[in-house]
């Protein structure tokens, strides 16, 4: 049974990654230092969260999962000939970055919705709030550089 739990884990483990890889790709990329420090803050908060789940597997003991995911990296590769091509916006990275949040909302919310242990259930669910977060804030910043545009 702890097995389920601790792949379910990995999971998010591998989501986490893939943002805070994600989020420092972008930074990299934008221009303005207020979006660039929010995506560093969101590539932090991706970090602190898949150090706790890493710890939690072990707790549980697991094997930690310590890299992202395929399609993360397939993500991150399509970014890069993206910018292979040509300079792109601000408002283009966030969208990107929208769209990587979009996939780890979905991923803690379908871990949230197996049969968890409370004390793992309260885990998930805290960092889950923690990718909203994220989410809100990067789609705040697009929908503002989205504003600017017109």
């Amino acid at each position: 049974m702890t097995t389920n739990f601790i792949a379910v884990l990995n999971d998010l483990i591998e989501t986490s990654k893939d943002g805070e890889r994600g989020f420092m790709k972008a930074a990299d990329e934008v221009s303005h230092a207020g979006v660039r420090q929010a995506l560093i803050e969101s590539a932090g908060n991706c970090t602190q969260g898949a150090r706790e789940l890493q710890d939690l597997v072990l707790k549980l003991g697991g094997k930690p999962e310590s890299g992202g995911s395929v399609a993360g990296a397939l993500h991150r590769g399509w970014m890069d000939v993206k910018s292979a091509v040509g300079k792109r916006t601000d408002y283009a990275v966030l969208a990107d970055c929208e769209k990587g949040e979009d996939a780890a909302r979905r991923h803690f919310y379908e871990a949230l919705e197996k049969d968890l242990p409370a004390d793992v259930r309260a885990v998930v669910e805290r960092l889950y709030q923690g990718v909203l977060q994220n989410h809100d804030r990067i789609r705040a910043l697009r929908e503002q550089y989205a504003a600017m545009k017109t």
